[in-house]
């Protein structure tokens, strides 16, 4: 099968969209699939010309997001998009974005009749409200509805997301969660000398947080909770992983965190194991990939009962959640759980063995399989006698 994958981000970039679509396109490629690309020009001059392992790639001019200068919207380029297919026709495409170059890559296909599967990797809705625009909500999400519903299938990360989006009109809704490279995370990586750099001993506690440092990442409760953490116990180290708009302002209201910025991710995986809980307070993720790579890690963590927590977590036996938007009750859980160093090592071994459930090759089984119902029926569309 040839697949055209449709993406504003790649890696190298760093964030969830970028990671998913890696993965499952090593794993697609392990299995003999031939892929394509199409995808913003990279706003690193020095990046290579051509993605490795694609058979056809297409870069388009791009323009960076305020404020997240690494990542690139793609500009419509239905022309160029014709043209490549027009030689290589791709057997199904895949959408990971619904901006000017998903909508041009999304008319090109109709007009050529190829089957469109698409992924919805952001909450619209609520990045509306985080960037203080709610206003914009109600008509982005009715441009959304047309957008995939245009498509033989939509894949979301979880069934939670699936039933919110369903209730707003959204049809033809496919479940697919994410994988963990156990290779890559394993408690065995915890490391006493980086544990010595961030100033504590075996017995006392570091609580980690991993994500880009940006408004709708709830970065009000994390720092009201490293707070009280350090209250209840002023022995406790804290750490922040990433980087973003928002770090200056963050670093300075906590000046008692160590800041790492972004790190390769031998080191973020040497960062997981070495710490003891992990603080995740977004709401604003489809799924959040950090869960379960602390899960794997073998930390316990606390998050709002939303997204991947709400999939993985049995609150108190494999980590702690909350009801999504209680800020106190998430607070008064990090602060209980930092106290009690036998109730969180306890919740990290489990934690660890709940997360050997997700892995990459189930995932792009379930992908597989979305793409060639896609295909079976925008074949029978076209061909409503079978021929």
């Amino acid at each position: 099968m040839r697949i055209c994958l449709v993406s504003e981000t790649w890696t190298p970039d760093i964030n969830g969209v970028a990671h998913t679509l890696t993965q499952l396109s090593q794993e697609l490629l392990a299995r003999g699939m031939s892929l394509q690309l199409i995808r913003p020009h990279p706003a690193d001059a020095n990046a290579p010309r051509r993605t490795p392992d694609m058979e056809a790639e297409l870069r388009v001019p791009g323009m960076a997001i305020p404020g997240y200068r690494a990542v690139r919207i793609g500009m419509p380029a239905k022309r160029r998009i014709l043209r490549m297919w027009q030689k290589q026709r791709p057997d199904v495409v895949y959408l990971a974005t619904q901006g000017p170059l998903g909508w041009s890559a999304r008319h090109v296909a109709k007009r050529m009749g190829i089957p469109l599967v698409a992924g919805w990797h952001t909450n619209f809705d609520h990045y509306c409200g985080d960037y203080r625009v709610p206003w914009l909500a109600p008509t982005l999400m009715r441009g959304l509805r047309h957008f995939h519903n245009g498509c033989q299938a939509t894949l979301v990360p979880t069934r939670q997301q699936a039933d919110a989006l369903a209730r707003q009109g959204f049809q033809r809704l496919e479940v697919m969660g994410r994988g963990i490279d156990h290779r890559r995370l394993d408690p065995a990586l915890r490391c006493a000398e980086l544990r010595r750099s961030w100033g504590v001993d075996e017995h006392r506690p570091v609580a980690l947080h991993v994500g880009r440092l940006a408004a709708e990442k709830n970065l009000s409760l994390l720092r009201e909770t490293f707070h009280a953490m350090r209250s209840a116990r002023p022995d406790m180290a804290q750490v922040v992983v990433g980087d973003g708009p928002a770090r200056r302002s963050l670093e300075k209201a906590l000046p008692e965190v160590r800041f790492t910025g972004f790190i390769s991710p031998e080191a973020l995986a040497r960062h997981y194991a070495s710490a003891d809980l992990f603080l995740f307070p977004s709401l604003s993720e489809t799924w959040g990939n950090v869960v379960p790579e602390a899960m794997a890690s073998g930390l316990a963590v606390v998050a709002y009962r939303h997204a991947a927590a709400a999939e993985l977590i049995d609150s108190d036996v494999n980590g702690v959640t909350v009801p999504a938007g209680d800020a106190e009750a998430f607070r008064e859980a990090a602060v209980a759980l930092c106290q009690q160093p036998a109730r969180y090592a306890q919740m990290g071994r489990a934690a660890r063995l709940r997360s050997q459930a997700c892995r990459w090759p189930a995932i792009a089984d379930i992908f597989l399989s979305v793409l060639e119902r896609a295909r079976e029926v925008n074949h029978a569309s076209t061909h409503p006698c079978g021929i």
